[in-house]
């Protein structure tokens, strides 16, 4: 049973985002938007800023940001059903649900609904069908509270071959999405069957709490597969951009500034249950500059608690680098041999394990501590080469000051001599610098927008002016215009575009909009991951949505026409910079030219691209 996609629209074009934040934030004016302190983390100066003209919010301290009911799920933690359905009562809108299977919907959508019906169904078993005892045994046996079952959304999956397989039947859902998922299996004969079968199951969901994938773990003996079965990526998953449990800690993570890491699902759910909450798991994956670059939106500080054997002592030093390298600051905890948070909280309690946390070591201390009882100071080459290695990881913290108390306190460890371990961190700041170089720059360190919300891409350096008039064109995308999308639709493809997430956004809109025809910013908006999301809105939400210094230049420009006159002149700029780079490219071509013929030839070319530039002409839409 679902709620039809005009019957959301109906209800979100009735609804003034403003008048709805305004019963929960204290806003003011300011410019083109609305400000207030962030409900979503704690702040004395207002960040979070409010749009009535596009209809969405975000905060520029922790870039929560959104539409109308996105805002209500955060704030009162509640379903998107749920956000549609208090805003429908509020508004007087009365809501009628269809029973038709995923019309009209984006692939996307479809998946995610799909999950969700299959989580309940799933949730179902566990909690009420006969079949169920073995898994809630199970639970009980780890002494998992039914609320926690409810909470986290533990499922069971029956056994046999085709029970999640008629249910999908039953439902009228896609059985080819489902095998997309990973939900159903196909024998070499077509015939599909239950992938999970005898399994409980722990739903994955998105940091903003929706269903994205499922992991079943096997309970039966007579069970040959593996421990754990994942869902495969798909659309709305992909494993290494994926915490554990996010949607459920972020909120704490936030007000604790402070993150616990985690191995595995159970030793999330275990401490969240004893009220541990500020608790995410890498579940089976080691962690990923993209679950690194995702964390840092709630906190910079990070505690490792992974299991003190072998496998989660190398994930905890792999763990080092790719947290220090994205300014974290990092601490382990380490517990009892034989222990692991989930056993550990259910012995001794929370506050005995808090406790462990505020033990927790920062990582040299960790490192060297290991290098100890890997007997590596015994002997003096060994020991030689275990101090390079501990110098190693200082080399990738930006902050120089820190650099060099942690010099100091190895130089006290060791008794050794403060300019010989600075001359080690020379050598490895310079490898440093290289290994930086050899990668595929980011553009402009010093980009705020691009550096806070976007998850690392290999792009190359884009020029300034190339790169702020991109922006500029994407901003026009979100004015709620549909003759100024046409316009630049007709006049810019989107492969032209010099940075990757420009091309996506362009790309999609463009195949959006011949489809639907939506100019509304909120829409527009969600058509896209939640990283560029947080990009877009900050990018649009700004006081000055559109270069300020241009309008200030025309003002004799009435008001009707002055946005449209930009977008020529905007779009005209950015097809000049592309010939000034040919040109450009060019011109050092003829300079390192083989022979006079090709410098020539070049310059001739030069010279077809310098008239066109000075002829240049945009195509008007109709």
């Amino acid at each position: 049973m679902r709620i039809s996609e005009s019957k959301i629209e109906e209800i979100r074009s009735a609804a003034n985002i403003v008048d709805v934040i305004s019963e929960y934030v204290q806003l003011r004016k300011r410019g083109r938007n609305y400000i207030g302190l962030c409900p979503f983390h704690s702040e004395k100066t207002p960040s979070f800023t409010v749009s009535d003209e596009k209809q969405i919010y975000h905060c520029f301290g922790c870039h929560n940001g959104g539409n109308v009911f996105k805002f209500l799920m955060e704030y009162k933690k509640i379903s998107f059903i749920e956000a549609v359905q208090e805003l429908a009562e509020q508004l007087g809108i009365e809501l009628n649900y269809d029973q038709s299977t995923f019309e009209g919907q984006t692939e996307q959508e479809i998946l995610f609904d799909i999950n969700t019906e299959v989580a309940r169904y799933f949730s179902n078993n566990l909690l009420n069908d006969e079949e169920g005892q073995i898994a809630r045994d199970y639970f009980q046996k780890r002494n998992i509270k039914v609320q926690t079952m409810r909470a986290f959304g533990l499922g069971y999956a029956l056994n046999g071959w085709e029970n999640l397989v008629s249910f999908l039947k039953q439902k009228n859902i896609d059985l080819e999405k489902a095998l997309q998922l990973g939900l159903i299996g196909r024998n070499k004969d077509g015939r599909v069957y239950d992938k999970l079968a005898g399994r409980i199951i722990f739903p994955i969901f998105s940091p903003n709490g929706r269903v994205i994938a499922f992991a079943g773990r096997k309970l039966r003996d007579d069970d040959t597969g593996a421990k754990y079965i994942n869902s495969p990526e798909s659309m709305i998953y992909i494993k290494g951009r994926v915490l554990y449990g996010l949607s459920f800690a972020k909120d704490e993570i936030r007000k604790l500034d402070k993150a616990i890491i985690v191995e595995g699902y159970m030793d999330l759910i275990s401490l969240y249950q004893a009220g541990v909450k500020n608790v995410v798991a890498v579940s089976g994956t080691a962690l990923t500059d993209e679950q690194a670059q995702l964390l840092s939106r709630y906190t910079k500080n990070v505690v490792l608690l992974f299991d003190a054997d072998t496998a989660g002592i190398a994930a905890s030093m792999r763990s080092i680098e790719i947290l220090l390298r994205k300014d974290f600051d990092v601490k382990i905890a380490t517990l009892p041999s034989g222990e692991d948070p989930d056993s550990f909280v259910n012995k001794y309690g929370k506050e005995e394990f808090e406790e462990t946390i505020k033990r927790a070591e920062n990582f040299l201390e960790y490192q060297t501590a290991y290098y100890e009882k890997q007997g590596m100071f015994d002997e003096p080459t060994k020991a030689a080469e275990a101090i390079r290695d501990l110098v190693k990881p200082i080399a990738i913290i930006d902050d120089e000051l820190k650099r060099n108390l942690l010099i100091k306190n190895i130089s006290r460890k060791f008794n050794l001599r403060e300019k010989l371990l600075e001359k080690e961190l020379e050598k490895a700041l310079e490898q440093e610098k290289r290994n930086v170089k050899s990668q595929p720059q980011r553009i402009y360190k010093e980009d705020s927008v691009i550096q806070k919300t976007l998850a690392p891409e290999k792009i190359k350096s884009v020029p300034p002016p190339l790169y702020n008039t991109e922006k500029e064109i994407i901003k026009l995308l979100f004015e709620n215009d549909s003759t100024i999308i046409e316009l630049i639709l007709q006049n810019i493809e989107p492969e032209t575009l010099e940075l990757e997430i420009h091309r996506n956004v362009l790309s999609s809109i463009k195949e959006y909009f011949s489809e639907k025809g939506n100019t509304n910013p909120a829409d527009l908006i969600s058509l896209f991951d939640e990283d560029t999301q947080s990009y877009l809105r900050e990018i649009t939400i700004e006081q000055y949505t559109l270069s300020h210094t241009w309008f200030e230049r025309h003002p004799s420009i009435d008001a009707e026409n002055k946005l449209y006159k930009y977008a020529i002149d905007l779009i005209k700029k950015y097809k000049q910079l592309h010939f000034d780079m040919k040109i450009a490219e060019n011109q050092r071509a003829i300079e390192n030219a083989d022979s006079e013929e090709i410098a020539i030839s070049l310059m001739k070319e030069n010279q077809e691209l310098e008239r066109r530039r000075r002829e240049l002409k945009i195509d008007l839409p109709g």
